[in-house]
Parts: C-alpha cells; structure tokens; sequence
C-alpha cells in the first residue's frame, strides 16, 4: 500500500508539470503572436505616416523659402529706397520711433495709474 502512494503522487506532479509546462507555452505563444501583430501593426503605421511626414516636410521646406525669398525683396526694395531718398527715409524712421515711444509712455502711464 506505500509503494502505491508515491508512485501516484509522482504521476500527479509529473502531470502538474506537463501541465505547467502547457500553461508556459501557452503564454509564450499569445505573447508572441501579440507582439507580432504588434510589429506588423507598427510597420503599417510608419507605412501610412511616412508620406504624411514627407508631405509636411516639403511644404515647410517650401514655405521656409518662399519666405526667404519674401524677406529678401523686402530689404532690398528697403535698401533702394533708402539708397533714392535717403532724407524721406530718415524722417519716416524718425517719426516710426517717435510714435513706438508716445506709445510706450502711454501704457506705462496707463499701468501707473493702476
């Protein structure tokens, strides 16, 4: 009757353990199948994103020189201006600062009464 017992209760632990092993392969095997179609997923994603990303960088690559170019013109056609009438050019300059200061003094004054 003891030899019995210990032979039945290798059988349980050896099932246990075959058991285990199953529930371990298992899990290894929804893990990888997860992380698979997480890959796949991913690489469709980088797929679809990359024109997108292209497109955007072209245009802001565009922009960034039309803009450029925009403030090119506008200091030269500032520069030959001021190159035909160097005096009109001063006075506008001068009365350009003197309305940022009157409106300067303004808000200060305005803050102070505060």
């Amino acid at each position: 009757m003891f030899l019995n017992k210990p032979v039945e209760k290798s059988g349980v632990l050896d099932q246990a353990a075959e058991s285990v092993d199953q529930t371990i392969q298992s899990t290894q095997q929804v893990a990888n199948d997860a992380l698979e179609a997480l890959t796949q997923a991913m690489q469709e994603l980088r797929h679809q994103a990359m024109p997108l990303l292209e497109r955007g960088a072209d245009s802001l690559h565009q922009t960034t020189h039309q803009l450029r170019v925009k403030a090119e013109r506008v200091s030269e056609n500032a520069a030959d201006q001021i190159r035909h009438d160097p005096l009109k050019s001063v006075l506008i300059a001068a009365a350009t600062g003197a309305a940022l200061m009157a409106l300067v003094n303004l808000v200060s004054q305005a803050r102070d009464r505060r």
